[in-house]
């Protein structure tokens, strides 16, 4: 009875998966709610998945000649009013300093919801030559925004993230760095975090306040909800004329300078857990997963076992790997193994050893395989290689299976009501099919995909003659 009670501790995902979703982030200890309320603790289970994509993804911008810097958390009021769309777009979510200790603030300070502002104060005193271009900085710290609704990861007062602020001498150039973060965001979701993605354009209505364009990175969790995952955000100079951001040109002429932001947040770990998650708890690809070799001695107190057992791990120091020598029974340990979405378990015992082998099973399908020691490292190498790409393949046909198309409103309507996924349909361009839609729905336009297809000459919507197809769904 004790090794199923940790499974059946989880809801199923296909009777209620909001609440699924909570049993496996508290069951597997990746969070913890606190007495701050709509904060989180990331527990070190779930701090060590973050450090694997911090670490992943910054190298990946260092390779851009990304540099990073940290500037306050602190933005004064006066600034954060200078480009008006921008603290429109924002003033709902703000959360105010008032006071330093005992005494009221001349000017209250904003605790940022994000760092435009700040980059462009900053730029606007480091700025003054054609030289000084492009500058091309990033920033990993947390933001606050006083969101009403809080979801573990998805979505929370605080949350942790990275994003990147640029500055160049030409719109080409701006255009070109925002495009380019765009395609490594989506090519380290699907290669680390074994996520297929759709990149695209946002449109006007759902682009970030301020930006001339919004870039996406789309994502579809496995209860057909749609996630954006990514986003990279093109500002033209509008921010560079509201903060006077001006630099003496090639030409001897003073120009504004033209800027890119993008940013991905602690929400993948979301991502993570409801694309690939399954009734057992987490399902990690190995790229991202803390322990990716778990190895569960069986029969341990027999003499010479527990002495196998970490001579294994020391065999695999090329990997994440652990022993787990605590006294619960091996019933018990293959099921937190799995709830935690330890990759691989190894179980080594009296038998095993004596015919040099060892029986490894794989998370995501629960395959046994039975290996001898002599091939051990590079059998668990090929073996996370294998899961790596399966669950990406997994992932993509689960998309493509939920992935629809509508020609006329009615299709539209009864694919939303009967179904659940990204629906493919195309729009005129006016933002007010877009508001009914959403009205009459719950549904938003996710992204104008880059890949364009003529479904058909109409608008979903209206019927007026159709500009782009777009991509829709209900979203967290």
């Amino acid at each position: 009875m004790a090794d199923k009670k940790m499974v059946e501790a989880i809801t199923s995902m296909d009777e209620d998966f909001a609440q699924w979703y909570t049993d496996v982030v508290r069951k597997a200890e990746l969070i913890d709610y606190t007495s701050v309320k709509g904060c989180m603790v990331i527990k070190p289970a779930g701090y060590a998945i973050w450090e694997l994509i911090q670490s992943q993804l910054d190298s990946r911008f260092k390779e851009t000649g990304v540099q990073n810097v940290y500037l306050p958390m602190f933005i004064p009021e006066s600034l954060l009013q200078k480009e008006k769309d921008h603290v429109e777009g924002f003033a709902p979510e703000v959360a105010w300093v008032t006071h330093g200790g005992l005494n009221p603030l001349t000017e209250r300070l904003c605790v940022r919801p994000t760092s435009e502002t700040l980059f462009c104060d900053f730029y606007k005193n480091d700025v003054h030559s054609y030289r000084d271009l492009p500058k091309v900085y990033n920033q990993w710290c947390s933001v606050v925004r006083w969101e009403k609704e809080t979801r573990p990861f998805l979505r929370s007062r605080e949350f942790l993230w990275q994003e990147g602020h640029t500055a160049h001498a030409t719109a080409e150039e701006a255009q070109e760095r925002t495009i380019q973060m765009l395609n490594l965001y989506a090519e380290f979701c699907e290669n680390v975090l074994a996520i297929p993605v759709i990149k695209g354009q946002k449109t006007d209505k759902e682009k970030f306040a301020g930006a001339v364009a919004t870039y996406t990175i789309e994502a579809l969790m496995h209860d057909g909800k749609a996630l954006q995952s990514g986003t990279s955000h093109n500002f033209g100079d509008g921010f560079a004329q509201a903060f006077e951001i001006q630099f003496t040109d090639k030409d001897n002429k003073l120009k504004h300078v033209h800027q890119t932001s993008w940013g991905m947040t602690t929400r993948l770990i979301g991502a993570i857990i409801m694309v690939h998650g399954d009734n057992e708890g987490l399902v990690l690809p190995p790229k991202v997963a803390p322990v990716q070799v778990n190895i569960i001695p069986i029969m341990q107190k027999k003499e010479g076992v527990l002495d196998k057992a970490y001579e294994l791990r020391d065999r695999l120091s090329n990997f994440r790997v652990k022993v787990d020598d605590s006294d619960k029974s091996p019933g018990w340990k293959f099921a937190e193994a799995e709830m935690r979405g330890h990759c691989i378990r190894v179980e080594i015992g009296p038998k095993d050893i004596e015919a040099n082998k060892c029986v490894i099973c794989r998370r995501d399908t629960r395959e046994k395989i039975e290996v001898s020691l002599d091939e051990l490292e590079s059998k668990v190498a090929e073996i996370l290689d294998t899961m790596q790409t399966e669950m990406l393949e997994r992932a993509r046909a689960h998309r493509e299976d939920h992935t629809y198309v509508a020609k006329n409103m009615e299709e539209f309507e009864k694919l939303f009501t009967e179904k659940s996924g990204f629906v493919k349909a195309m729009w005129c361009g006016d933002q007010a099919c877009e508001d009914t839609i959403k009205e009459k729905l719950s549904v938003t336009s996710r992204c104008m995909p880059f890949e364009q297809e003529q479904i058909a000459d109409t608008c979903v919507c209206c019927g007026k003659p159709a500009k782009k197809m777009v991509y829709w769904g209900r979203a967290y």
